[in-house]
């Protein structure tokens, strides 16, 4: 497969893994966001991430991939994963997916890669946090309202996203040389084979969740709910498969949704799939 292909199929694997706690699965819905509403966003997300292996500007192929997405009806579904995934896709079509391919990607980004950014949030809903005080002219939530104050401060993509890298683990990917989506890309290559590529992408979220708090867990329920729900990851990875499945209903149960780390799981297996390590 070529790396858009590998993409598609890096989502569809994310939400097939399960248990998966507080997030979709195979076996789990929320009552106005359901399993067939994943599998229609990364369908939907193909032609951008095609255009962005091509050669289209990383900013021009994730506002398509975002509003393919969106044309199921669940709204937004793989919004962050594709943030990740255009520059990693085009990364890999041009034979340097690596974290410094990759930061190279991010950081050539454009002035118009950031205003089609912000067009991006017209497609979809996206739960996101209040921008810092000097920076209320790009607030994401305006959307394309936002792309004069863009072209004004003459602000790129990577700085646009470099506001939010203390708060988001998306953008932290981006500032930070993606180092937790190529650790999970390497985790998964240990487990490449021990069980289907879903369950070992179920098992590598969980790990990830684990290892750190997830930043949209914090942003919608407060620090102190995302640290309990990391320490709870430790718990049930220690605990079984039983109390893993306790978590992952309970977290249902609570509304709390640890999406982002859905998010870089689904970019760890685009990069395991990419480099052969994963196969299906």
């Amino acid at each position: 497969m070529n790396p858009a292909e590998d993409a598609q199929l890096a989502l569809l694997l994310e939400v097939a893994g399960t248990p998966k706690p507080g997030n979709v699965d195979r076996e789990r819905d929320f009552p106005d966001l359901r399993f067939e509403h994943f599998l229609g966003g990364a369908v939907g997300a193909g032609p951008g991430l095609r255009v962005a292996q091509e050669g289209v500007p990383v900013g021009e192929a994730f506002e398509r991939a975002v509003e393919g997405m969106s044309q199921q009806a669940g709204g937004n579904t793989q919004f962050g994963a594709l943030l990740l995934l255009v520059p990693l896709v085009r990364a890999a079509a041009e034979g340097d997916l690596t974290p410094e391919g990759a930061t190279r990607v991010v950081e050539d980004t454009t002035v118009e890669d950031a205003a089609n950014f912000f067009r991006a949030f017209d497609h979809a809903d996206v739960f996101v946090d209040d921008p810092p005080e000097d920076a209320e002219a790009l607030d994401v939530r305006r959307g394309s309202d936002a792309v004069p104050a863009v072209e004004e401060r003459g602000v790129t993509l990577y700085e646009v996203l470099a506001l939010g890298d203390q708060s988001d683990d998306v953008a932290a990917e981006w500032t930070g040389g993606f180092e937790r989506t190529f650790w999970a890309a390497d985790r998964l290559a240990e487990l490449a084979g021990s069980a289907p590529a879903s369950a070992i992408g179920a098992r590598v979220y969980l790990e990830l969740l684990a290892r750190e708090p997830d930043t949209l867990v914090a942003k919608q329920h407060g620090a102190k709910t995302a640290e309990s729900v990391h320490v709870r990851a430790q718990e049930a990875l220690e605990g079984g498969s039983e109390v893993i499945e306790a978590f992952a209903d309970s977290l249902v149960e609570d509304g709390v949704n640890p999406g982002t780390t859905a998010d870089l799981t689904a970019a760890g297996l685009f990069v395991a799939l990419a480099r052969g390590e994963v196969t299906v």
